[in-house]
């Protein structure tokens, strides 16, 4: 007799729905981690993207970005990070403002939270988006990290810089960074 298959799309959806409810219900910080680490995980498989985009999981990630705890923020961008491979939720993150809420994750001092906001930026990448990706304190930032000596984000910026930016932007950005260090050396001199 054949298994029934315990995994069935609704099966799956009522699972997801239970974590979303579980992280907005729950004060202990312990859960919200361990939910929004394991949200992050079933993003990262197409058949969830569906539910994903249903159950408002992107507007969860996407406020989590913002968070004070950091182990959240981490969880966060890997799961935007996972779910942005597809098209429809790749627009829907742009739309939302996302773009520029990964963009702030570059900041973070941890470093997987850095890998994974470069990684993302570069699969947000599509016609609409890539101003906003590709402007020159983006591309600054890349630049600096390109010389950082921890070569996974060197190597990613490299990366970033190479796939997505002209070098007309490059250059441009290198420019700007030179003329506002120069007048922020001459006025602090002062």
């Amino acid at each position: 007799m054949a298994k029934r298959q315990k995994n069935t799309p609704r099966e799956r959806f009522l699972y997801l729905r239970e974590l979303v409810t579980e992280f907005q219900d729950t004060s202990s910080v312990d859960a919200k981690e361990q939910v929004l680490a394991n949200l992050g995980n079933f993003a990262y498989d197409p058949d969830n993207y569906i539910h994903m985009k249903e159950l408002n999981i992107v507007d969860l990630f996407l406020d989590n970005l913002e968070d004070e705890n950091k182990n959240l923020v981490e969880f966060a961008i890997g799961g935007i990070c996972n779910l942005c491979l597809d098209k429809n939720l790749k627009q829907l993150i742009y739309k939302r403002g996302g773009v520029q809420k990964v963009i702030n994750c570059l900041s973070s001092e941890r470093e997987e939270i850095v890998l994974s906001a470069i990684t993302t930026l570069m699969f947000l990448v599509y016609p609409e988006s890539k101003a906003a990706i590709t402007n020159a304190s983006v591309i600054d930032c890349m630049l600096r990290f390109k010389e950082s000596n921890n070569r996974r984000i060197s190597n990613l910026a490299s990366v970033f810089l190479q796939d997505y930016c002209t070098s007309d932007q490059i250059q441009n950005a290198k420019m700007l960074s030179s003329t506002y260090s120069n007048k922020h050396v001459s006025h602090s001199g002062t």
